[in-house]
């Protein structure tokens, strides 16, 4: 199973000077300790729940730029784009850019976005839920259109591109997708036609492993019903416990969600604490056994 990392604050002790420093370091203990993924939100405001607006919060592809250039393994994505914050076809552009500059290593994590704080505060129209998926979905289109040969028009409900050109391309020809989240009849139903990753929360013990468990069948059955490759999409998920303080139990837990088909396991550093050495023990005592499962 592959580990990731999700660096979802950044306010650790005495932020005000050491937050790029600890965000380097982290990164790289990441890519050199064999960690598969490194992954932000895409948020302007910290959420309410860690901290709220009037904590630190760097801008998504600005900062994956930055670790692009400080790294050299390790994917990096955002968990997850929300579709509202950008237009669909700077967004493509803004994904190919990252995966030429990180020689192929960029994934595009995307959702429909859902902080309406943020968006009121700093201006940015915020739809309703239909509206948002209708958005979703075009945005899915415009960037498989980018990431092709078919430089023509887009006419969507919401979008119309008259030109969907993109020089560069990507080094692959084409950006994963990975798109976040578990509604049953809307994001899994993207999942299995556009995307080649999932990502699903998925907390300790026998509830996680239910909830988990059930995600994956209906997202099997949209696969099913649209003749799509269910087994060849990347199942990922966000672990909400402590893999560092209880490895046993976190390793137990894994070999039964790796049962489900999750391969890799994104994990997220302490709240208000130094993300360093918490990356560090996880690479040395966590990583290596989680590979074996």
């Amino acid at each position: 199973m592959d580990l990731g990392l999700h660096y979802f604050t950044f306010t650790h002790p005495e932020w005000e000077t050491t937050l790029a420093d600890r965000l380097t370091e982290t990164a790289q203990i990441a890519d050199q300790g064999g960690v598969n993924l490194m992954s932000l939100m895409d948020h302007w405001f910290q959420m309410l729940h860690t901290g709220g607006p009037y904590e630190p919060m760097l801008e998504g592809y600005t900062t994956l730029g930055y670790l692009a250039g400080v790294t050299k393994n390790v994917r990096l994505s955002l968990l997850v784009t929300g579709v509202t914050y950008r237009r669909p076809g700077l967004l493509a552009k803004t994904v190919s850019t990252l995966d030429v500059l990180s020689r192929g290593r960029a994934m595009l994590g995307i959702g429909a976005a859902w902080y309406d704080r943020e968006h009121a505060g700093l201006g940015v129209p915020f739809p309703p839920t239909a509206e948002r998926f209708e958005r979703l979905e075009e945005t899915l289109q415009i960037c498989r259109q980018m990431w092709s040969d078919d430089d023509g028009p887009y006419e969507g409900t919401h979008y119309q591109l008259a030109e969907t050109i993109n020089l560069p391309q990507p080094p692959r020809g084409s950006v994963p997708v990975m798109i976040g989240g578990g509604g049953e009849r809307k994001t899994l139903r993207l999942v299995a036609q556009y995307a080649q990753a999932c990502n699903l929360f998925g907390s300790p013990g026998q509830e996680g492993l239910d909830f988990v468990g059930h995600k994956l069948d209906v997202l099997r059955e949209h696969c099913d019903r649209l003749g799509t490759d269910y087994d060849a999409i990347e199942k990922t998920m966000l672990y909400q416990g402590d893999a560092v303080a209880d490895p046993d139990a976190f390793l137990t837990d894994m070999e039964k969600f790796r049962g489900l088909g999750i391969t890799l396991v994104g994990l997220t550093p302490p709240l208000y604490q130094d993300p360093v050495p918490w990356a560090t023990q996880l690479v040395e005592t966590v990583r290596p056994r989680l590979a074996d499962i």
